[in-house]
């Protein structure tokens, strides 16, 4: 009982990729990948972005005043 050669990995592979389907392969890669830049992000403190990426506050909306004259004209 030695250790397992290229040959058994490739047939491992192989089984695994006929099993799941390389779509899927690349959803559960991806969420994994996510996984770890958020858990690295905790460890080094949060959600601090470095001050060369923060942004300025967008502008308020303008949004036009509701005019009384349709409450006044109502009654």
């Amino acid at each position: 009982m030695g250790s397992f050669g290229i040959y058994h990995w490739l047939i491992v592979l192989l089984v695994v990729v006929l099993i799941f389907g390389t779509k899927k392969l690349r959803n559960i890669g991806g969420d994994l990948g996510g996984a770890l830049r958020d858990f690295k992000k905790g460890l080094n403190g949060g959600e601090e972005t470095p001050p060369s990426q923060l942004k300025a506050d967008p502008p308020p909306d303008s949004v036009a005043p509701v005019s009384d004259t349709k409450r006044d004209n109502a009654q």
